[in-house]
């Protein structure tokens, strides 16, 4: 199955979208724990009006502080004068549909799985009820020092605080 007409999947490699190869389904995500908005802004798209592929990342980083400022942490924080960081270790996302110039975005936001020192995000993309992206970033906990920054197990803290944004 090649040619223009044909709409493609991604994320699973190059699969023709069929009815035997569906879209991947709207509630693969976990319920939203968080929400935001963002405008469609004409330096967010390409020559087509349509977003660029790129903005996506820089919306769901956004997203994950604006998540994490509602929780009292951030992508640093400090503790009991310790400093942690969360820097990504993996960013995907999957396109589902254009959004376009002037579009209002709902970026959900869901802790989708917490590991040992690790956390996974989930970011649904959706533009007037229509899902048009989907995403995940995973950031590892680490240790801040004045040798180097090191993965930590993530602390008790700030797994509490996580869980209640969850």
């Amino acid at each position: 199955a090649s040619g223009r007409n044909v709409r493609w999947r991604r994320g699973r490699g190059r699969q023709p979208l069929t009815a035997s190869n569906p879209p991947l389904p709207v509630g693969s995500h976990p319920p939203a724990s968080f929400c935001c908005t963002r405008r469609v802004e004409f330096a967010d798209t390409d020559m087509a009006g349509i977003v660029h592929f790129s903005r996506y990342f820089l919306w769901m980083e956004q997203a994950e502080h604006e998540f994490l400022d509602t929780l009292g942490l951030g992508v640093i924080v400090e503790h009991n004068g310790n400093r942690y960081g969360l820097p990504r270790v993996s960013a995907t996302c999957d396109y589902l549909a254009p959004a376009r110039y002037r579009d209002i975005l709902s970026i959900g936001v869901s802790v989708a799985e917490i590991g040992r020192s690790s956390i996974r995000y989930a970011f649904d993309f959706v533009v007037a009820g229509k899902a048009v992206a989907r995403g995940s970033i995973t950031v590892c906990f680490c240790a801040i020092t004045p040798s180097g920054i090191a993965s930590h197990p993530l602390p008790d803290w700030f797994r509490e605080k996580l869980g209640n944004g969850a």
